[in-house]
């Protein structure tokens, strides 16, 4: 995938690829607060991957996702509060969610390609040209 990342003003960075548009600032008083900023972006990526995955999952098994949400919480590091320790996703299952799924779904959600490249980082070659 190629992705061109430019700067449109202020604190906004924004990123064009696929016919997207992924616009990212910084919250006030740094930027305008207009967007998300990037780390927030990560995190909304770890919380959708495996939101597609648990979404696929009860589809397959015909059941209404429309109920289920997934909540996603950080933990900061106590040794630095800047950096997040843990991440946690909880799926809440809608009420005709049958319980004998809910290892199977877990299981489901750990698939999630954004988490799995967080358990086995690529490498990063960044230059300036």
């Amino acid at each position: 995938m190629d992705m061109e990342v430019y700067f449109p003003g202020g604190k906004k960075v924004y990123a064009d690829f696929g016919g997207f548009t992924v616009e990212t600032d910084q919250p006030i008083p740094a930027g305008e607060g207009t967007a998300p900023n990037p780390f927030e972006l990560f995190l909304a990526s770890i919380g959708t991957c495996a939101g597609i995955f648990a979404l696929g999952f009860m589809q397959q098994r015909g059941i209404d996702p429309s109920e289920a949400r997934i909540k996603l919480r950080t933990h900061p590091d106590p040794a630095d509060p800047a950096h997040i320790a843990k991440i946690d996703l909880e799926l809440q299952t809608p009420p005709d969610f049958p319980e004998k799924y809910l290892p199977a779904i877990i299981k489901s959600m750990d698939l999630c390609k954004v988490k799995k490249h967080l358990a086995d980082p690529p490498e990063f070659d960044v230059t300036a040209v």
